[in-house]
């Protein structure tokens, strides 16, 4: 019988005491499956089945090689895919764009976070001390966020394709600039136009990703790139013990973005138009959209307002106020930020299973309590809270990241995501400005987080009164507008080249 789990076979050849199944639907490049019938003495029978295939997974199919075959070796599970699979079974397509935009998140990843790691490494240098001149400067980075609001807004227009591919090298020249910076300033201003590229990169990424990915697993793909994000942030945390070279040493992780072009290079060949943005769909006007669009902008706001400054500095309250060294630095981010893969992981599938609503309050809430109590602690449990921190915050990602994308039509996709943006942006830099503030005030980080840690609060509340549940509901019907490019109207999926 054909299989029909993680692969969806038709009978391409039976010649009686062998039959031989291709792949009708599955994330393969190339799959066949013969099983021969042997007739032996005494009545008995023996049946033997080989499997080749090869995965349409670029760049990181070689992880999902054994697990796949470790499936395609038992019985047929009968409609039901395995944990670490998606939901929704992915097509070729599907798990080929999937595959490309996992690399693109690896890029933004490193790009979005080479400031934070290095920030106060930069500020002693230059002889800044204290947590006010890291936090101005990061809030001032933020104005990029104007430029990137222009480049996803030119995507609604132009196409998603190209100007992620503008974006991805944009942000890699411009974060190597800042090696050269003679002042603080002079970093903040690079930074400035590399975080506008990155923005834009992030935001187009996963825009791309809930339009090509099926309905009932946008949420994992976003988790997905997610955690290849995580890789990428996770690279620069990896380099971090560069900047204990000497009092420059910090220069030679904006150097490093130089190692994306060629990454770059290989999505230009691999990267796909998004197929909803080339299917027929009405240009509409923002008008009409104003309560999603205030929604998820509050909500953006409201997050960034504790998120930035938890995270933006860390370092600088690990460094100053628990005395940790830059390996040590780096060794606690490893340590208790890895595990947030499993919290991104379960989180996706369970968004997509069980509903974005309660799995995203659940997370906020446990995530920020958590991070709170981090900054309060010392010793061990400094570490185990904020491993509890990652694992429970990492499920808010693909919960509430798919939102964005799903509550607008295709002609508007880029430019509301953009004014979200635009409000997590203002929420990070006021964020980031009052923390630097307090933290003066008060003698340390921890009370000021304690006071911003209010806003997450509030935004668990509107998750659960105000979100609507889109989980398992096509585009089309969450924007009718798109009617037009109703998904049996979509160009056919085909095998990548």
């Amino acid at each position: 019988m054909p299989r029909d789990d993680l692969v969806g076979e038709q009978v391409v050849d039976d010649e009686g005491a062998a039959i031989s199944f291709s792949a009708s639907h599955g994330p393969f490049r190339d799959y066949r499956r013969t099983t021969e019938v042997e007739h032996l003495a005494e009545g008995e029978v023996a049946l033997t089945s080989t499997t080749r295939f090869r995965l349409a997974i670029p760049y990181f199919g070689w992880l999902f090689v054994l697990p796949v075959r470790r499936v395609l070796a038992r019985p047929d599970r009968g409609h039901r895919q395995p944990w670490w699979a998606p939901p929704d079974r992915l097509d070729a397509r599907a798990a080929s764009v999937l595959g490309v935009l996992a690399l693109a998140s690896l890029v933004a990843g490193y790009l979005g976070t080479v400031l934070t790691q290095t920030i106060t490494f930069a500020a002693e240098e230059f002889g800044l001390d204290g947590a006010r001149p890291q936090g101005y400067t990061l809030a001032a980075v933020r104005v990029g966020v104007l430029v990137a609001i222009a480049l996803v807004t030119a995507a609604d227009r132009w196409g998603r394709r190209p100007v992620l591919l503008v974006c991805a090298l944009g942000g890699c020249l411009a974060a190597a600039a800042g090696a050269l910076a003679p002042s603080l300033a002079w970093l903040g201003a690079t930074q400035l136009v590399a975080r506008a590229f990155a923005t834009a990169l992030a935001v187009l990424i996963t825009i791309v990703a809930v339009e090509e990915m099926p309905r009932g697993s946008r949420a994992y793909a976003v988790s997905v790139l997610g955690m290849a994000g995580g890789l990428g942030a996770g690279a620069c945390v990896l380099a971090l013990p560069l900047a204990d070279l000497g009092r420059q040493g910090w220069r030679l992780l904006y150097l490093l973005a130089l190692a994306g072009l060629p990454l770059v290079r290989s999505l230009a060949r691999q990267l796909l138009e998004s197929r909803r943005f080339i299917a027929p769909h009405d240009l509409v006007a923002m008008a009409g959209h104003g309560r999603r669009l205030a929604l998820l902008a509050a909500s953006a706001f409201l997050l960034a307002l504790f998120t930035a400054p938890a995270s933006q500095l860390q370092n600088e309250f690990l460094r100053d106020e628990r005395s940790f060294s830059a390996s040590r630095i780096a060794l606690f981010t490893i340590a208790t930020v890895t595990p947030a893969g499993l919290g991104v992981v379960a989180g996706g599938r369970l968004a997509d299973v069980r509903g974005r609503r309660l799995v995203g309050a659940v997370g906020l809430a446990g995530g920020v309590g958590a991070s709170v109590a981090m900054f309060a602690s010392s010793g061990w449990t400094l570490w185990a809270w904020s491993v509890v921190g990652s694992v429970v915050g990492g499920a808010v990602l693909p919960a509430l990241g798919v939102y964005g994308p799903e509550l607008f039509p295709t002609s508007l996709r880029g430019r509301a995501n953009g004014v979200v943006s635009l409000l997590g942006v203002l929420g990070s830099a006021i964020g980031l400005v009052t923390a630097a503030a307090l933290s003066e005030r008060l003698g340390s980080l921890t009370p000021a987080l304690a006071v911003l840690a209010v806003g997450p609060a509030v935004l668990v509340v509107l998750v659960l009164v105000a979100y609507p549940e889109t989980a398992r509901r096509e585009l089309e019907e969450l924007n009718p507008e798109d009617r037009l490019a109703a998904v049996t109207a979509l160009p056919p999926r085909s095998t990548p080249p």
